[in-house]
């Protein structure tokens, strides 16, 4: 098969782009839940409020949650819940508004892959 013939149908060359992409997504998703959940010992030694370990708990929940929801439309966009919590959250500890601000351009760029890809 020449590269050209499969140029329109499929210009990522993958076989299931969909499928390529919500792994990804998932991916994504899960190292966050990852990273949060690892972020709770520092925040105890830390001296940080317990609503931040709440929030962080229930951010990974969340997190995990929507890895599986990723052939849903809308919980790509969902998604941004977790940074954005977390950016709102930095009140409590300005370590969750850091974390907030990089899975924000981890997730914006997931985001910008997706659109690339499933064009």
């Amino acid at each position: 098969m020449r590269p050209e013939a499969a140029g329109p149908e499929r210009p990522s060359g993958l076989r299931n782009p969909p499928a390529a992409v919500r792994g990804a997504g998932a991916g994504a998703l899960a190292t966050m839940a990852l990273v949060l959940l690892m972020g709770i010992v520092p925040l105890i030694r830390l001296d940080a409020p317990g609503a931040a370990i709440v929030v962080i708990a229930v951010l990974a929940v969340v997190a995990i949650v929507l890895c599986g929801l990723l052939k849903h439309e809308w919980a790509w966009y969902a998604a941004i819940l977790v940074p954005s919590v977390l950016i709102v959250a930095g009140f409590l500890h300005v370590a969750l508004a850091v974390l907030g601000v990089m899975f924000a351009l981890l997730w914006a760029y997931m985001l910008h892959v997706r659109r690339t890809v499933l064009r």
